[in-house]
């Protein structure tokens, strides 16, 4: 019996990936774990060893968005990233840099806004919202800093829009370790790139 070869499309992989984006879409969720568990639940795959991964979500979900959202898709970006480059503007000091769907394109409606600042001092940001009267709650983030898991602070700000903002604070050399990517992290110009083309 010969071995399937590495190549071959897994085509139930392909529809999960695809079934998955429509669920984010559509139905608002945010979770790709979770569309990918409703996915393959509605496909009668729940055990499957078929589940695609976040990439194959993400790219299914440009598809998606490209075919049925083509109108109303760069609009509701658009504002997302417009309102994620006021908070960058805002927060300046602390060198932010957008990650996640927004940054991607992926976004949606109900998307959140998702920050990284850096600053040695774990109080400055806090401090800095208390200052300027920004209503936040409150957390923590397990993060992989310079090889090992660590807990960073992290606050969640509600927009006027009712968008949701999450910043997670890193220690100053996190920002030079050379883990950040221009497809995966913006500063202050890259956004303002995107927004301007």
């Amino acid at each position: 019996m010969s071995k399937p070869h590495p190549q071959r499309r897994d085509l139930m992989r392909e529809q999960l990936a695809h079934l998955s984006a429509r669920l984010i879409a559509e139905g608002g969720i945010t979770d790709f774990a979770f569309a990918k568990r409703k996915a393959a639940k509605q496909l009668g795959a729940a055990d499957t060893q078929h589940l695609p991964s976040n990439h194959e979500v993400e790219e299914a979900l440009h598809s998606y968005r490209a075919l049925y959202q083509h109108e109303s898709h760069p609009a509701i970006l658009f504002q997302l990233r417009e309102e994620a480059l006021a908070a960058m503007h805002l927060l300046a000091e602390f060198n932010p840099y957008l990650t996640g769907s927004v940054l991607s394109g992926t976004a949606g409606e109900l998307s959140d806004i998702n920050l990284m600042l850096f600053s040695d001092d774990a109080k400055a940001v806090l401090l800095f919202l208390l200052k300027h009267n920004i209503e936040f709650e409150d957390g923590e983030w397990k993060v992989r800093v310079g090889g090992h898991e660590e807990s960073v602070p992290s606050y969640t700000l509600t927009g006027e829009s009712g968008t949701q903002m999450h910043i997670i604070v890193l220690p100053e050399n996190a920002r030079h370790s050379g883990s950040r990517h221009p497809e995966t992290h913006a500063d202050i110009a890259a956004v303002e790139g995107l927004l301007a083309v």
